[in-house]
């Protein structure tokens, strides 16, 4: 009986160690990369190099891997090999020379998920109905006051309730994060829904909390491994499942918003995006071009996950540097007070007027980087880069860090220095590296958008209010990194410049 217990025990051993054998040779061979491929580190079978990345900031990781293998080099996460390009030269070879080569989007298991609708949106689609839904997106931003009085205006409305909200705080410290994620977020909705919100609104709240939690667990390690292990990580607990039910809630309250535009849409006068979408709808019905309604609920989602929570936190760290470096501050306001005076409305005919403070704000962007990694792209035919082979269907991921921080580029790459964009005669200077919303076809849509909040924004807080923290504490620029890039939690306050200057002599 013993020797049959002994025989059993041998054969589950056998048959165990001839699967593990079997699995291991098939992760080899489906992993084996082509001649002429991109050098890496070593992967481990099945996980590849998920184990040994910093997941906390990834973006650091792949420069220091860059300075190892190269500036084109490949890793394996999980199931699929994703080549990284680094440095301005090889990301622009990669984004804007072989633009055609690289603008489609892999396959990505976090999107699968929630992108459900077969066009994908603005943000993950490919082919003719990404190019149709691009231009749509770009001429309705037109439409609806882009590079505009118009939309000048209502940005600087909602500047108007910012400022009041800070003002009630009535020199108390307070965390800016939440004032302006709402400020920057009423923008999109006016664009995109034709109304803005109370910043108490309940309704409000919940949309930036699903947004805002959605993108930082994207692009943490939980996304990460859903990512790689995506058949395994769909059955499990976990945070990375707070993805999907932020995706699920801020579908349901974009779903009632079109509901509502659907009752009362004039066809001959339209208000916003939604409406001119479900225009569009119509005359497109036969077409598969990506009119339908459950797209146009992708492609709200997508502007609202673009247009909010990067330039939210561009203007955080824009506080964060400025405090930091309070004699920069100063100058700033010098020539706020010499080109716009303490009292007149600022406009966007300014700027080329104001080129330090234009400078600050490129510098606080450069130094923000606020998408330290690039979103994927695909070859979508076999080439090569940086003379080696791509083959078609492989993940290319730009290092948009690596260009922000090209010691080649920039005098001081990591030092907060306004100078990188001034010759030396003072005057605003554009820097080919300057590539904060990526470049060539898959270049950020809403940039000009962006450009006109930031300065807009940058400009009146910094006429109306002096900046600062309590005393002893340090403001820590090492920030968290999700799918975007933000500065630690903090606290400032915000007092009136004119309060703050009297207070100044009488010292």
């Amino acid at each position: 009986m013993w020797l049959y217990d002994v025989i059993l025990t041998l054969d589950v051993k056998g048959i165990l160690l001839f699967i593990f054998s079997f699995l291991l040779i098939a992760d080899f061979i489906r992993n084996r990369t082509p001649a002429n491929f991109p050098p890496g580190p070593k992967a481990l079978p099945f996980v590849g190099n998920i184990l040994s990345l910093d997941t906390k900031h990834p973006h650091v990781c792949f420069s220091k891997l860059a300075d190892i293998y190269g500036n084109v080099f490949s890793l394996r996460l999980g199931r699929q090999s994703v080549v990284i390009v680094s440095s301005h030269k090889m990301v622009k070879e990669a984004i804007v020379t072989q633009a055609e080569n690289f603008v489609d989007r892999p396959q990505n298991a976090v999107f699968d998920r929630f992108y459900t609708e077969p066009s994908g949106g603005l943000f993950i689609s490919n082919g003719e109905k990404w190019k149709k839904q691009r231009r749509f997106a770009l001429s309705t931003l037109r439409t609806f006051g882009l590079g505009k009085n118009t939309l000048e205006l209502s940005i600087c409305e909602e500047i108007r309730h910012l400022q009041e909200e800070i003002e009630s705080e009535k020199g108390k410290p307070f965390s800016p994060a939440g004032l302006f994620n709402n400020a920057v977020s009423n923008i999109v909705c006016q664009l995109v829904m034709g109304k803005r919100y109370e910043y108490s609104d309940h309704k409000f709240q919940t949309m930036l909390k699903c947004i805002s939690d959605g993108v930082r667990l994207e692009g943490s390690i939980w996304g990460q491994l859903y990512d790689a292990f995506p058949a395994i990580m769909r059955h499990l607990p976990g945070p990375h499942n707070g993805i999907f039910s932020s995706c699920r809630s801020l579908k349901a309250s974009i779903r009632k918003e079109i509901e509502r535009h659907e009752l009362d849409l004039d066809l001959s006068n339209p208000r916003d995006y939604i409406d001119n979408f479900l225009i569009e709808e119509r005359h497109n019905r036969k077409q598969d071009v990506g009119f339908e309604e459950e797209n146009l609920v992708l492609c709200c989602l997508d502007l609202f996950l673009a247009g909010s929570e990067t330039t939210s936190k561009t203007l955080q760290w824009g506080l964060l540097y400025l405090i930091k470096h309070p004699h920069i501050q100063d100058k700033v306001q010098e020539e706020i007070d010499k080109v716009v005076g303490q009292s007149r409305q600022p406009t966007m005919a300014d700027r080329s007027n104001m080129p330090y403070t234009d400078a600050v704000i490129h510098e606080i962007q450069r130094m923000g980087n606020i998408v330290p990694l690039n979103a994927l792209r695909m070859a979508a035919r076999d080439t090569v880069l940086g003379g080696y082979f791509i083959p078609k269907g492989t993940a290319v991921m730009p290092n948009l860090t690596s260009v922000l921080f090209d010691k080649n580029e920039w005098e001081t790459p990591d030092s907060f220095n306004p100078k990188h964009f001034l010759d030396e005669d003072g005057r605003f200077i554009r820097k080919e590296a300057f590539l904060p919303f990526s470049a060539g076809k898959r270049a950020c849509l809403g940039e000009g958008l962006a450009r006109m909040e930031l300065f807009l924004f940058f400009v009146i807080l910094f006429q109306k209010f002096h900046f600062s923290t309590p005393d002893g504490v340090e403001l820590s620029t090492e920030g968290i990194t999700g799918a975007t890039r933000a500065p630690h939690p903090f606290k400032i306050f915000a007092k009136s410049r004119f309060d703050f200057k009297a207070t100044c002599k009488k010292a």
